[in-house]
């Protein structure tokens, strides 16, 4: 009597090991990068966040035909706020010292660190014509804003700083300041 083979249906606990061993190997040579990658978009976020933010006052600004004022709070939070009346308020204008917009500094970005230049520096002024105005009251004007991170264990060479630029003229830019000067790449900073 010939005894027949039977099929079977399922894997070995061999198998079920290699599978386990693969899986644990990619999933160590996949986290740093990918706790990279997190750090790089909360970098990226707040320095969108902080120069859409600066844009939007300068828009205000020309828009209402007076001054309007950026300013950058603990962390990345910041707010935008009317320096002089926007239209006329007895005809349902809007009032100085009025917030036009805010941002918390959790949103999107709760482990980017600031630096700016002056050092302490926190506010910047718009003209109606979308120039950079002196604050008031009189304090240094916020010309540039650094992004890092307060993440400690990743790689520095991996991290990529931002730098957020105003120009006098009211211009505003975002580069890596990482990129050399002599470097043709369009995100260096000048």
């Amino acid at each position: 009597m010939l005894a027949t083979a039977q099929k079977s249906a399922g894997f070995t606990l061999i198998e079920m090991l290699i599978t386990i061993t693969i899986m644990t190997l990619a999933l160590s040579l996949g986290i740093p990068s990918y706790r990279t990658w997190v750090q790089n978009t909360q970098i990226r976020n707040a320095a969108e966040s902080i120069e859409n933010g600066i844009q939007r006052a300068r828009a205000e600004a020309v828009k209402c035909n007076t001054n309007v004022a950026f300013i950058l709070g603990a962390a990345t939070s910041w707010k935008i706020i009317y320096v002089g009346a926007c239209g006329d308020v007895a005809a349902s204008g809007i009032p100085a010292g009025t917030t036009l917009e805010s941002r918390s500094s959790g949103e999107g970005s709760k482990n980017a660190t600031v630096g700016v230049t002056p050092l302490n520096a926190t506010t910047i002024t718009f003209s109606s014509l979308g120039t950079v105005v002196p604050n008031v009251p009189t304090s240094a004007t916020l010309s540039q804003v650094d992004l890092n991170t307060s993440v400690t264990g990743t790689s520095a060479s991996e991290l990529r700083t931002l730098r957020v630029a105003i120009g006098p003229g009211g211009n505003v830019r975002m580069c890596d300041p990482n990129l050399g000067s002599s470097s043709t790449d369009p995100r260096r900073c000048y």
